[in-house]
């Protein structure tokens, strides 16, 4: 089984119904291991639209990277998301950023995700429940991505989860 972390992220309709359910459909998918508090950031790259929630969820799979990103991807069209405008409004939006140690560049997929040091509102709530996880590339821990980071955009810690893990047997 291989833990990956994964960020999850929504600005519209109800953002934080939003990530319930994409937390929902996930634990369909995989074995949730640890979800973070929500946090409400402004937006990265296109400004002009509402803050957004984030979590992250680190989760346990036997799913190849490639597996996994088709199933993410499939719940993210089950929940209506559509790809109109870069880094623009959507329903949800969840991203592979580290799976084990691995490094991963293909047409459909990188990871680490290749801007996740450089993002507090991926840092914050990644550190809350990985703090000790490692950058392959960077060689760093999450918890000290953050402490490097140079905060651009807002973060604010909103709540902490207000579910439980929706953990499969």
């Amino acid at each position: 089984m291989a833990e990956v972390l994964l960020g999850l992220g929504s600005n519209v309709g109800e953002p934080l119904d939003n990530l319930r359910e994409a937390i929902s459909r996930l634990s369909d998918i995989c074995l949730i291991s640890r979800i973070s508090s929500v946090y409400k950031s402004e937006p990265v790259g296109f400004a002009d639209q509402d803050w957004f929630l984030n979590c992250a969820v680190t989760v346990e799979t036997s799913l190849t990277p490639e597996e996994l990103l088709d199933r993410i991807l499939q719940v993210e069209i089950a929940m209506g998301r559509t790809r109109t405008v870069r880094n623009g409004p959507r329903t949800i939006d969840i991203d592979i950023l580290l799976y084990d140690d691995r490094q991963i560049a293909c047409s459909t997929l990188t990871v680490p995700h290749p801007r996740m040091h450089q993002r507090a509102f991926v840092l914050h709530p990644a550190a809350e429940i990985a703090p000790d996880m490692r950058h392959p590339l960077l060689q760093t821990s999450i918890k000290e991505a953050l402490n490097q980071l140079e905060e651009a955009e807002q973060v604010e810690k909103i709540s902490a989860p207000a579910w439980p893990p929706p953990l499969r047997p």
